[in-house]
């Protein structure tokens, strides 16, 4: 997280306090989006540039706030490959119901929250009513073209991605040169 508007990230993701803009307490809508799985056609399609032109607007922008939940390559595996195995969408589903819950945490007033679908959407949508049940819950298919706000969150979820891969080098990387590229269609270098 790099905005101060949600709260700084330290070096593991987890959000430190930081005051909440004062518009917290008005009503709010919140999107969430994900990246480094399927697809989303709508920031794929952008060049890695024209994101971050997007993502500083998104920064610049007093009335939005925003906040990302990185789960590292290494948990995945190890939740996926355990003995009391987790699905990635399980895991999907705790990541959006910890930035929910994060959100309120803050003091921040939710009165909407749309979703893309991750898994079956009415199950998906179904489990996040229960759990935040004075809030409107919105999951559906392709919701980043959408709801603006998911295109948003799609913004920021992919520029984080771009920015952790920009900043991170396998070994095999390291030991051959090469680049491996954002892994999107429209990315600045292509996989190998």
């Amino acid at each position: 997280m790099e905005d101060g508007r949600l709260g700084d990230a330290d070096t593991n993701g987890a959000a430190t306090d930081q005051p909440s803009p004062e518009w917290y307490a008005t009503p709010c809508v919140m999107g969430i989006d994900e990246a480094g799985r399927g697809p989303v056609l709508d920031s794929k399609t952008l060049t890695e540039a024209k994101r971050e032109v997007l993502f500083e607007s998104i920064k610049a922008d007093q009335s939005i706030a925003w906040d990302v939940d990185v789960i590292p390559a290494s948990l995945l595996s190890a939740q996926m490959l355990s003995r009391q195995k987790r699905s990635l969408n399980a895991i999907s589903h705790e990541s959006a119901i910890g930035l929910i819950q994060r959100a309120l945490n803050k003091g921040c007033i939710l009165a909407e929250v749309f979703l893309d679908t991750v898994g079956d959407a009415e199950k998906y949508a179904l489990r996040l009513r229960e759990k935040f049940p004075g809030i409107e819950i919105t999951v559906s298919k392709k919701a980043d073209s959408l709801f603006p706000i998911v295109s948003a969150a799609s913004i920021v979820a992919k520029v984080t991605r771009d920015h952790t891969l920009r900043d991170w080098k396998s070994d095999s990387c390291l030991e051959t040169g090469s680049n491996f590229g954002s892994g999107y269609p429209a990315g600045d270098a292509p996989r190998q």
